[in-house]
């Protein structure tokens, strides 16, 4: 069993930065896995912010917020990063870690919900004008 505790969301202006962090732990080491960042917003779908291969040789960051999130991990930490910068109000969402179900000794990363079996609680992003 895995858990993935994400932290780093708060309330902030337009323009600032936040750093999301998630920390997995269990009998399975994040460290041979994909992983990936998705938000929800209120009324939308969840959807992909970015995603990352188990050694951070390929990572994926969506065209909305392309320049602006960074994804990136440090797997003797077991943990994965989101940085945020220059935030908008249509940044504002519930943000997710996810972690693949299964290992991969590639480069691969996965966009869709549904390759990522563990998810964490969430942690709320709000951004005012």
């Amino acid at each position: 069993q895995v858990q993935l505790v994400e932290s780093g969301g708060g309330l902030v202006q337009a323009g600032d930065s936040l750093r999301l962090s998630c920390t997995a732990s269990g009998r399975t080491p994040m460290s041979s896995h994909p992983m990936g960042w998705f938000r929800q917003a209120p009324g939308k779908e969840r959807e992909v912010v970015a995603a990352i291969s188990w050694s951070a040789s390929r990572a994926y960051v969506a065209d909305s917020i392309q320049g602006r999130f960074t994804i990136s991990r440090d797997n003797a930490k077991n943990t994965v990063y989101l940085q945020m910068n220059s935030l908008k109000p249509e940044d504002a969402a519930v943000y997710y870690c996810a972690m693949s179900g299964t290992s991969s000794s590639g480069s691969a990363y996965y966009l869709r919900a549904r390759e990522y079996a563990y998810w964490g609680q969430g942690t709320q992003v709000s951004v005012s004008s």
